[in-house]
């Protein structure tokens, strides 16, 4: 291991890495958005997984000592463990069927610039279905100061899902676009993804058949087109929050696909199977028209010039 920086902060984060089966590779300085000055920790499996990585940037000021901080530290760990255990674990699916994968996230938060009482933090979402067009949305993701108010810290391991999950929302909406240059596109984080009541976050309300699809959807690009039907972590809190539903319902409709001869198996991890990449097509048609989704419709009748003005 080689720890350039040593403070309270790479001590804790150094123990809940251990407690959820990671290796602190290293820890050093960095620099956030306008100068801020961060900590960025480099993770891994205490076992060799085709040296996969996970980047941790935390404000340098950034302490965990309230008492629910550590838990949820050590949680986000634990899942972020299991995710790199994918092909790809930068990849998801999204509700429509688009495999995206996310990165050059700049944390942790930062206010606005602009003057707006806003959190804003920028990353990058890319279409990975194995080609090389480069499409691609930079996105500035904000979060108002009254949502901030929900969320433990405004650092990463507390408000990655949430951030991820309202980008993939915002697709399934027809609101970002995939292009091959652009400017960054705002994706509104608000109370609206958040239930009071049930003190969750709520992204989209689905049934059994569309989590199903979407189950066979993550399979078919992150298993059998991304990783050479390698096996990608089904019981993913991320995606359970996602489709408003939990973890082990989604292991149950693994199993019954599973006895279907459409993926297979092994624990919380599942490979997709000959049978599965059959579907090709139909998986291709579902890209293509999600993707034309986010595509800017135009009024042919208003292009002609008869619009009634």
């Amino acid at each position: 291991m080689t720890t350039e920086l040593k403070s309270p902060l790479v001590t804790s984060i150094e123990a809940a890495a251990k407690q959820a089966g990671l290796v602190l590779l290293s820890a050093t300085e960095g620099i956030g958005f306008n100068a801020q000055p961060t900590v960025v920790c480099q993770l891994g499996l205490s076992e060799v997984a085709a040296g996969r990585t996970l980047k941790l940037e935390l404000s340098e000021s950034f302490r965990l000592d309230k008492p629910d901080l550590l838990p949820q530290m050590a949680a986000h760990l634990a899942a972020q463990a299991k995710r790199l255990r994918n092909p790809r674990p930068e990849c998801y699916v999204t509700l429509a069927g688009l495999p995206v994968a996310f990165g050059q996230f700049q944390w942790p938060f930062h206010q606005s610039t602009s003057g707006a009482d806003t959190y804003i933090v920028h990353g990058e979402m890319h279409l990975a279905d194995g080609g090389a067009h480069n499409l691609h949305a930079k996105v500035a993701a904000s979060v108002t100061l009254t949502f901030a108010e929900i969320v433990p810290a405004m650092e990463q391991p507390y408000a990655e899902t949430f951030v991820y999950n309202a980008v993939r929302k915002t697709v399934d909406l027809g609101q970002l676009e995939f292009l091959k240059s652009g400017n960054r596109q705002p994706v509104p984080v608000t109370t609206r993804y958040y239930s009071r009541w049930q003190k969750k976050f709520v992204f989209t309300d689905t049934d059994d058949k569309e989590r199903l699809d979407y189950l066979l959807s993550k399979v078919y690009w992150l298993s059998g087109v991304l990783g050479e039907s390698k096996p990608v972590w089904i019981a993913d809190p991320r995606d359970a929050q996602y489709l408003n539903t939990t973890e082990a319902d989604l292991l149950r409709m693994a199993s019954d696909e599973a006895g279907q001869g459409l993926m297979i198996l092994d624990g919380e991890f599942a490979a997709a199977t000959p049978a599965l990449m059959e579907r090709a097509p139909e998986y291709q048609a579902a890209l293509e028209a999600a993707l034309n989704f986010t595509k800017p419709q135009f009024n042919e009748s208003m292009r002609s010039g008869h619009a009634n003005m």
